[in-house]
Parts: structure tokens; C-alpha cells; sequence
């Protein structure tokens, strides 16, 4: 058995996006419950529908993943493993399990937007260091190290030798090296920019433009937003990107290089909208819940 009208937010704390994001799930006449999905687990054989949910005593219509927690591979893969048996058992999961595993791996992501077509920056991805010091040539001699698993612009490394490369401890036995590509104008003007834009249901509902004085663009790291059209090649490279990776919504960053060129950064799967929300206007937490509300009155859009 189903409940309908429940739907549970996955987060680690009632933060502003899933109170945001409960209130205006409220408003569409759904009922919301904010529940960390560490909380949360299997029940096999004891009459119960399979999940355990606390507070429920069913199955919710709906589960919106707004934040899964870093833990140990067993945590991860469990976790991962609780959304999938949930879309098995007729839940509309929010992005489902699928797009989680694609976008939450760096590796993943460039590799899918690669085989769509899509412009990304050159990207290599080794696991010894020798390796990653061979590869920084090919791409150009400066280029950026990021966390395989990792947002908000935590961890970023610039590298233009092998003097910058961390051992490989210090990188989780992972080094994913991007080129780096500088923004548009950024040469003569210092700082730089770059393109975030939201995507739901196959259409993009905001978009902004990050502006830092340092090369790290994330509003998390200091970066302001201000609007961006969501008419133009930014807007549906993102509406692409999202869809290669089967996000029902996403945060699609972009960059436009010195050439005019937009590549795809990254898409994540579990975005933050405050900050775009801010800058444009645009009431992300009310389109979202009306994107949930639609798919429950209709299981065949899920």
C-alpha cells in the first residue's frame, strides 16, 4: 500500500531548501516528512512493505532527494540500494537511483556527456600519481583536480606541475584531472564566470551567471549570481546534459571559453537553488513541488 499524498524529503537537516521545499509541497496539498535516509532502511519479512520509513507505516507516493550523506562504501551502496527497491515498489523517487550513481561520479558524468555529443573539457582520470603526472601534459600543462565525489567547490586543486599533484591518499587513490578552461574575457578582465542552470522536466526554469574574483565559481565559495537568459545555447546544453544523465532536475554548470564555446562542466543531481533563487527570482521550491504534484496525478510522467 501506497500513501498517496506522502511525500518524504531525504536530506541531513531541515535546512532552508527542504523547509522551502515542504511548505510549497503543502501548498499543493501533499503531505511532506524530512527524513534523513540513514534513518531509514530494509524490512524484510516482518509484514512490513519492505522499506522503513519512520513515521510511516507505508509506502509515500513520493521520495525527493535533496541530500544523501557521505559515508563508507557499504553506507553508500545500501543507501543507493533503499532508492532503487523504492522505485521498485511503485515510489516516485526524485532523482532516482540511476542519475544519483551517474552524476555523483565525476568520471561518470564526463563519460555520459561525452557519448551524447556534448562539449566537455578534456578529462583524464587515473588512479596512480605517475599516471596523473604523464596525463597534466596532455591537457595542456594546467588543469584542475577535483574530488570524485565532491560539490560546492570543496576540494578544488589547480595543477600546472607535478609539484601540485597530492599523494595519492590525500585524493581517495582517485586523481580526476579537467583542463583547465578559462572563462570568457577572464584573461584581461581577472576573476571568472561561469553558468549555472536549472533544469526541470526537460526545461530550463533559471539560469544564472557565478562571478568570482579567483577562478573558483561556486556561490558556496564566495561567487555572486546574477540572471541569465535561459533562452540561448547555455540554457539547452543543460536541458541535454540533463537528460543524458536521466535527471528529472538538475543544476547543469557550464563555461563559455575565450572562443565563445559553452562546455559542460558538471550536472549535479542534488542541487542547492538558493542561490539562484536569489538572483533571479524565480521560486524553484514552488516549480518543484507542482513537478511532484503532476507526477503523482500522473505515474506514467515519473
Amino acid at each position: 500500500m501506497i500513501l498517496e499524498d506522502a511525500v518524504v524529503i531525504f536530506t541531513e537537516k531541515a535546512d532552508w531548501h527542504s523547509n522551502s521545499l515542504a511548505a510549497a509541497l503543502k501548498r499543493e496539498g501533499l503531505r511532506p516528512l524530512i527524513l534523513s535516509i540513514a534513518d531509514c532502511g530494509f524490512e524484510l519479512g516482518t509484514g512490513r512493505p519492505g522499506l522503513r520509513l519512520p513515521g510511516l507505516d507505508r509506502l509515500p507516493g513520493a521520495i525527493f532527494i535533496r541530500l544523501l550523506p557521505a559515508g563508507t562504501t557499504e553506507q553508500i551502496t545500501a543507501r543507493l540500494g533503499l532508492l532503487h527497491a523504492a522505485r521498485a515498489l511503485g515510489v516516485t523517487v526524485i532523482n532516482d537511483a540511476r542519475a544519483v550513481e551517474v552524476c555523483v561520479d565525476k568520471s561518470m558524468t564526463t563519460f555520459v556527456l561525452a557519448e551524447a555529443g556534448l562539449p566537455t573539457p578534456r578529462t583524464v582520470v587515473r588512479e596512480r600519481r605517475e599516471d596523473a603526472i604523464a596525463a597534466l601534459e596532455s591537457l595542456g600543462g594546467d588543469a584542475v583536480l577535483k574530488p570524485l565525489f565532491g560539490a560546492q567547490g570543496k576540494g578544488l586543486i589547480r595543477v600546472r606541475s607535478a609539484d601540485d599533484l597530492p599523494q595519492p591518499d590525500d585524493v581517495a587513490g582517485v586523481y580526476y584531472l579537467q583542463e583547465f578552461v578559462a572563462s570568457r574575457g577572464s584573461r584581461a578582465a581577472g576573476g571568472a564566470h561561469d553558468w549555472r542552470v536549472f533544469v526541470l522536466d526537460g526545461k530550463p526554469i533559471g539560469a544564472m551567471i557565478r562571478r568570482s574574483d579567483g577562478w573558483v565559481t561556486n556561490i558556496f565559495q564566495g561567487a555572486t549570481g546574477e540572471a541569465a537568459s535561459i533562452d540561448g545555447e547555455a540554457a539547452s546544453l543543460a536541458v541535454r546534459a540533463a537528460a543524458a544523465v536521466g535527471a528529472a532536475y538538475a543544476g547543469v554548470d557550464l563555461i563559455e571559453d575565450e572562443d565563445g564555446r559553452f562546455l559542460v562542466l558538471e550536472v549535479n543531481s542534488m542541487p542547492a537553488w538558493k542561490g539562484l533563487t536569489q538572483a533571479t527570482g524565480v521560486d524553484v521550491a514552488a516549480a518543484l513541488a507542482a513537478d511532484v504534484a503532476r507526477r503523482l496525478a500522473r505515474p506514467d510522467a515519473a
